[in-house]
């Protein structure tokens, strides 16, 4: 599975769990420990867990890959979870608007999600 898959089946995953403003950030340019973030939003910290099971199970299952760190998880509000070549971001709203960090990255390209939905 290249980078762009893993980040796209992520993103797919998390949409699957009804996540919200679903963002594939490309790194390549800017970072070198990973290639793509995805940015994803759950309605609250409940929602936030529930969308890092699906990616974790499912990534575990489906790809034999498990995240080298993740944190995060006890609150919710942030779950940052580290798979190398993409690392997922799964925020409450606050949080998401507070820490910005499409904004941050945002002169980076984005991945079309549509390519994410089906992948």
């Amino acid at each position: 599975m290249t980078s762009l898959e893993q980040a796209q089946r992520i993103a797919a995953l998390a949409q699957e769990k009804l996540a919200e403003d679903i963002l594939i950030l490309d790194m390549r340019s800017e970072c070198t420990f990973t290639d793509y973030f995805v940015i994803a939003t759950g309605r609250n910290a409940r929602q936030t867990a529930s969308i890092w099971d699906e990616v974790h199970e499912t990534m575990k299952r489906e790809a034999q890959l498990i995240p080298r760190t993740v944190d995060g998880v006890r609150e919710g509000t942030w779950i940052l979870a580290d798979y190398l070549d993409v690392v997922l971001h799964v925020f409450t709203p606050e949080a998401r608007e507070y820490y910005k960090l499409e904004d941050l990255w945002g002169d980076l390209p984005a991945v079309e999600l549509d390519a994410a939905a089906t992948a």
